[in-house]
């Protein structure tokens, strides 16, 4: 017997967190499917946290910077990257969750996801036309940098592990590698 599957559309899914049956679960909706979020270990924790403080204070008013919330995207998906710098519209976030056009960039962090994010959100990504994607790889300490969206893939990839680097919507500012997959003594400092 085959098997097959079900796909929401992100009003379904609305629809169904609106019941509450999702409550009590860590979930996000994945080009049209209900698929449950990895537990959040130390060092996914720890990273994620002190690069989203540290990014927090270098923009300032111009970005926001909101850790591990939705944003909807238009190909049925849901995703809740670990960072998301999205443009600074204040109230109007109450009716709705950042869609592409107020995404500057995202952010992952892959200690035991990598599978995922690198394939499923890579592909998500590029399709929504989220300008750039950064994956935060912590087994290997490097800084992936995915630029130039085309249909399901990006045009251009960097790995980095040291260095800096300026993201494409504030080209005036330079992020140290460190700030983002190193220790805290960056980002405290």
């Amino acid at each position: 017997m085959e098997r097959s599957t079900i796909k929401w559309s992100l009003e379904d899914y609305h629809q169904i967190i609106q019941t509450g049956l999702l409550d009590d679960r860590s979930v996000e909706l994945l080009a049209g499917e209900i698929v449950e979020l990895s537990p959040e270990r130390e060092p996914h924790a720890f990273f994620s946290r002190n690069a989203g403080q540290y990014l927090t204070r270098l923009l300032g008013d111009r970005a926001l910077v909101s850790p591990a919330k939705p944003i909807t995207l238009p190909n049925q998906s849901e995703p809740e990257p670990d960072i998301a710098v999205v443009e600074p519209l204040g109230r109007e976030y109450l009716t709705h969750h950042p869609y592409p056009e107020n995404i500057f960039w995202l952010i992952e962090y892959d200690n035991t996801s990598l599978e995922k994010d690198s394939t499923v959100k890579y592909h998500i990504y590029a399709e929504a036309g989220i300008p750039e994607y950064w994956l935060a790889n912590l087994q290997t300490r490097e800084l992936i940098v995915y630029r130039q969206p085309s249909r399901r893939n990006y045009g251009s990839k960097m790995t980095l592990k040291e260095g800096e680097i300026s993201p494409l919507a504030f080209p005036d500012l330079t992020i140290p590698v460190e700030a983002i997959i190193g220790y805290d003594r960056i980002v405290s400092g």
